[in-house]
């Protein structure tokens, strides 16, 4: 599995640090997420699908 946040942030015109207040944490955390170094917590996840305007579902995509 990969994650969209990065282009979904960018869609929403969101910078990292933008987000990351959104979703109060971080612009290292959204960067390490978008990067695949962190896995977000199911609380995370669902804050930052409410701020992109998706599902957490559609956050991530399988590979393959």
């Amino acid at each position: 599995m990969r994650n969209r946040i990065k282009q979904l942030r960018k869609e929403a015109g969101y910078s990292q640090e933008e987000l990351a207040k959104k979703c109060a944490v971080s612009r290292q955390t959204i960067n390490a997420i978008e990067n695949d170094k962190y896995d977000p917590t199911l609380a995370l996840a669902s804050s930052l699908a409410k701020e992109l305007g998706t599902t957490v579902d559609e956050l991530f995509e399988r590979l393959g």
